[in-house]
């Protein structure tokens, strides 16, 4: 019974937070629109796990990760709710994420009510790209199951396998900030906390970079 109380929970933050309702979800892009809008961005592979947690309660409510790795990089957004025009999507998975949309991306998480706790981590370029195979390869993911679904790739990874596949956020951003190498920051901006509102600014260009 606790445990239904507690993904019941889950699911009503989720819907504010970060993750989908069925309603929210757009039809996926092409391959071509994908393969056009593919980035790779220079320096080592890494993979940074995006937490959102609730400033008022300090719940964690939604999971996501980006790969960079040398073919690409990409986010993996299990059941997420940022969308934007110009940066296709596949069942969860964006491409195209220039330094300019993992920048929109991150501060339209980071809302008055939401902060963003960011770990990255290097990895071998390899696993990299095998981060990258699996999240494709998972396929669109249900409303609250984004850390389900990020947990589960992760932990199929080299250097990863300690990781458990886990329901909640928090647990799972405890569980990588235990890895060796990984850094952490935080992000908060005091934006309302409709979301649509950032996706608007980036959409026509008046969104301002971070200093």
């Amino acid at each position: 019974m606790k445990r239904c109380v507690l993904l019941l929970a889950a699911l009503s933050v989720a819907a504010v937070a970060g993750c989908a309702t069925p309603a929210m979800r757009q039809p996926d892009s092409s391959p071509q629109e994908a393969a056009a809008a593919r980035y790779a961005h220079p320096g080592p592979s890494a993979i940074t796990l995006y937490t959102m947690i609730n400033n008022r309660s300090g719940a964690g409510a939604h999971s996501s990760m980006m790969i960079s790795a040398p073919s690409q990089r990409v986010i993996f957004d299990p059941a997420g709710s940022v969308r934007a025009k110009g940066v296709p999507e596949i069942q969860d998975v964006l491409y195209g994420i220039t330094p300019a949309v993992a920048d929109f991306y991150e501060r339209a998480h980071a809302r008055e009510s939401f902060r963003v706790r960011i770990q990255r981590i290097d990895v071998p370029p390899q696993v990299a790209e095998r981060a990258i195979a699996l999240a494709q390869s998972h396929g669109a993911v249900g409303q609250a199951q984004c850390t389900q679904a990020t947990s589960g790739v992760l932990r199929q990874l080299p250097g990863f396998g300690a990781l458990r596949q886990t329901w909640f956020p928090n647990t799972l951003a405890d569980q990588m900030a235990t890895l060796p190498g990984v850094t952490e920051r935080v992000l908060r901006e005091d934006d309302a906390d409709d979301k649509t509102l950032a996706v608007a600014q980036f959409e026509t260009g008046a969104a301002q970079p971070r200093p």
